[in-house]
């Protein structure tokens, strides 16, 4: 049997797990641990909130979200920041019943929209999100800054 809980601190090292996981398959690896987690996700000022998907108690996957305010809309939306599933419950519609209880966990937010980045190489990925309706946003592409560009900029 398929469900859908809120993740709660105690799912820290799981969600840490996956996340190994999916860094690994992208070839990479995440810079946080289990800790940044708790406090980041689970703490007194939760930033994000996590969607597991689960049979028969045994974890397939998860959706971390967090809330995003638009100006151009005037409206609060929800991000997704990752979505995994493991490779075995790919293709069964649990990515689609990811969105919807994050979306369903997210309405003390009132989301208006709902916003994700996905890697133009990742064509599979993006046929599933216009099935679902997702279009590109806009003309833009996302910048990071971070390390030392970062802090230099906080410098007088």
């Amino acid at each position: 049997m398929i469900s859908y809980r809120l993740a709660v601190a105690g799912d820290a090292g799981l969600v840490h797990a996956m996340l190994s996981q999916m860094a690994v398959a992208e070839g990479g690896a995440i810079g946080g641990g289990v800790e940044a987690l708790v406090q980041h996700g689970f703490g007194a000022n939760p930033r994000f909130r996590v969607v597991l998907v689960e049979e028969r108690g045994i974890a397939l996957g998860f959706c971390l979200f967090l809330p995003e305010y638009s100006s151009w809309r005037g409206a609060v939306g929800l991000f997704v920041q990752d979505i995994y599933l493991n490779h075995a419950a790919r293709g069964k519609g649990l990515g689609r019943g990811l969105l919807a209880a994050a979306l369903a966990e997210a309405q003390d937010w009132q989301p208006a929209f709902m916003a994700l980045m996905v890697k133009r190489s990742n064509i599979l990925a993006i046929g599933f999100y216009q099935t679902l309706g997702f279009a590109l946003r806009d003309a833009s592409d996302p910048y990071i800054l971070e390390g030392e560009g970062l802090t230099a900029l906080m410098q007088p």
